[in-house]
């Protein structure tokens, strides 16, 4: 989720683990402990485009390394607070604000390394990274926590935020369910026979949803709003598997391949080679040459070898993106 939100939960955990003890300063720990895990992007600045995107939300999203990291922060928070709090307390608040930010990155699309050094990601794509609807009610319970100095009324006005917000958040894997629903009907209703199908929400709700669709040949995508009245309507893709040839040897690729998890498609456009990633769908739908969200550029370096260098997004292409999803989920 984004940093702001993963912000709001880190405090609301402090609170309710260590709020008695340390008051109001759990807002500083919590919006600390919250944004930690997150740090990989800034270690990822300094790394190639590829090795930037492989390392998000690895082994700083693991389990690993936030039983390495609970015991020395906590303390570290014992020194600093001089017996305002025990080293159990406050380790249980370093501990649970790591990973309650990584349980709610759990149900977005990219998903999260929780068992590194095992590769998989787990990913529910229920929700996008930015949703006010999960953020908005834990925020406004924080402002009350902030004005109120009495535990019992602090930790109610927390309970009452993070039970809107889990409740919202188990509604989304509800409409998660029915969104995938109806993709399989209008698959089978058109006899489309596929392998695997992925299905996640789009940006900032979740009324409209897109699909992956992999078959042996190539791939399908199509989007679904819960105001349609017309049947779904799936955009093929072949695989290209002449152009996979001319960079199946390039490392980047490779990596890239293991990064997208098999989605992906090989495209060409003026001589030049891209690697698109397919789980985030399209900014500009191109028959001829579609743009994807993620896209890499394959290009020669000072020392011959080919690399990938993520084609960059123009802001206008960000703000048509999102003027078609909101017109889109009003209906086909």
């Amino acid at each position: 989720m984004d940093s702001f939100t993963q912000i709001v939960l880190g405090i609301a955990t402090a609170e309710i683990v260590a709020g008695k003890k340390l008051q109001n300063k759990t807002f500083w720990y919590g919006a600390i402990l919250g944004t930690i895990p997150d740090l990989d992007i800034v270690v990822g600045k300094f790394m190639s485009n590829v090795d930037g995107v492989a390392i998000h939300r690895g082994i700083s999203h693991s389990l690993l390394f936030f039983l390495f990291l609970t015991p020395l922060l906590g303390r570290l928070i014992v020194k600093i607070e001089r017996g305002k709090i025990d080293f159990k307390s406050a380790s249980w608040m370093v501990f649970w604000c790591l990973t309650t930010h990584v349980f709610l990155d759990l149900f977005t699309s990219w998903g999260t390394q929780i068992l590194w050094p095992l590769h998989y990601r787990f990913a529910l794509k229920t929700i996008f990274v930015i949703d006010p609807l999960y953020t908005i009610p834990l925020f406004i319970s924080l402002i009350y926590v902030w004005k109120n100095k009495e535990h019992f009324i602090r930790k109610k006005y927390v309970y009452k935020g993070l039970l809107i917000s889990s409740g919202y958040l188990l509604l989304t894997c509800i409409v998660k369910l029915v969104a995938v629903h109806q993709f399989e009907k209008a698959l089978k209703q058109q006899n489309i026979v596929y392998q695997e199908l992925i299905v996640k929400p789009t940006a900032f709700n979740t009324i409209l949803w897109n699909a992956n669709i992999a078959t042996v040949e190539g791939y399908f995508l199509a989007d679904y709003s819960f105001f349609d009245t017309q049947p779904i309507s799936f955009t093929y893709y072949a695989k290209n598997n002449v152009l996979e040839e001319k960079v199946k040897l390039i490392e980047d690729f490779q990596k890239l391949k293991q990064i997208s998890e098999g989605w992906y498609l090989i495209t060409e456009n003026n001589h030049n080679l891209y690697f698109n990633d397919l789980r985030f769908g399209l900014l500009k739908n191109n028959p001829e040459h579609p743009q994807f969200a993620f896209s890499y550029l394959f290009v020669s370096d000072n020392n011959g070898q080919f690399i990938a260098k993520e084609v960059p997004k123009e802001k206008r292409d960000g703000k048509a993106l999102l003027k078609k999803i909101f017109t889109r989920l009003k209906g086909n």
